[in-house]
């Protein structure tokens, strides 16, 4: 079997992700241009619209994201002395990430699971499930660990923040597009041209929110690899983080009381436990694969 080295699976990982970043972002100004064609018989105002309603909503998820997403998932902050090791194993991964070290927080769970918030690595969080802390032993911790400090590293929670954003703005602009059209919306008179470029705007309406959240969906599931290949570069131990995830895959017990759709994707195992087209997360068994090729 052919071994794969952490720097060509970061490096394939990296460029998948920017194209699909490239053809969300046509799509998004493609919505925009059919909305200012049809509303306001000017295109250039549709996407000048699509790019302030963008703007708003990056910076509001930009500065109160992370806080929102601890509190829904019930996280409280690891103090010395009971977490003292959990709290030494990201401080000292930290620094060999070369990144200053995120506030650490557990969330009261039996479901093990993990995952990273913030806007930058400044201000950075790493969250674990006391679920977690009791399943894994020392290597397997610092795999997790190290792959959520990844994911950190590469500015991946930044990243999916701007691309949920993206799919927020598909959605209420297609809703804009479609309610305007039964309701008679529109400046143009529905003739000709006019009369094609809308029925391309319902089409697009009913087919771009589930576009956009597919390629949401492929653009996460490519930096969960990316942040496999990362950790395992950050630890030199491919099989920490390997053993780590079939202890997730086993798992039958509860599922995770805090986690939700909108925020399912932070994890590092889907708390779903659904593997598909439309998951947030790759195949558990091909990301142990791709580390125990590595």
């Amino acid at each position: 079997m052919n071994k794969t080295s952490f720097y060509d699976e970061i490096r394939s990982n990296k460029l998948k992700t920017t194209l699909l970043i490239i053809l969300f972002s046509i799509l998004l100004l493609f919505i925009g241009y059919v909305v200012g064609i049809i509303f306001f018989n000017n295109a250039l105002l549709g996407l000048i619209l699509a790019f302030f309603i963008s703007f708003v909503l990056i910076m509001f998820s930009y500065f109160n994201g992370d806080s929102i997403v601890l509190k829904v998932s019930r996280a409280v902050e690891a103090k010395k002395p009971q977490y003292t090791y959990l709290i030494n194993t990201v401080e000292g991964l930290a620094i060999a990430a070369g990144i200053p070290k995120p506030k650490v927080w557990v969330i009261n769970d039996e479901n093990p699971n993990a995952f990273a918030t913030g806007r930058n690595p400044e201000n950075s969080h790493v969250a674990v499930t006391t679920g977690l802390l009791n399943l894994m032993n020392r290597e397997e911790l610092e795999g997790v660990i190290a792959h959520e400090l990844s994911h950190i590293k590469n500015y991946d929670i930044r990243y999916m923040m701007i691309v949920g954003v993206m799919v927020g703005m598909a959605v209420i602009i297609s809703d804009f597009v479609f309610y305007g059209s039964l309701f008679g919306g529109g400046r143009n008179d529905r003739d000709g041209g006019n009369a094609v470029v809308l029925v391309i705007g319902i089409i697009l309406a009913v087919l771009a929110p589930l576009i956009a959240e597919l390629i949401k969906l492929a653009i996460s599931r490519k930096r969960e690899f990316l942040a496999d290949a990362s950790g395992a570069k950050l630890t030199r131990n491919p099989n920490g983080l390997a053993n780590a995830l079939k202890k997730l895959r086993d798992y039958k017990g509860p599922a995770l009381r805090g986690a939700s759709k909108a925020t399912s994707h932070l994890f590092i195992s889907n708390p779903f436990k659904k593997t598909d087209f439309f998951s947030t997360h790759p195949d558990i068994n091909s990301r142990i694969q791709k580390l125990e090729n590595m």
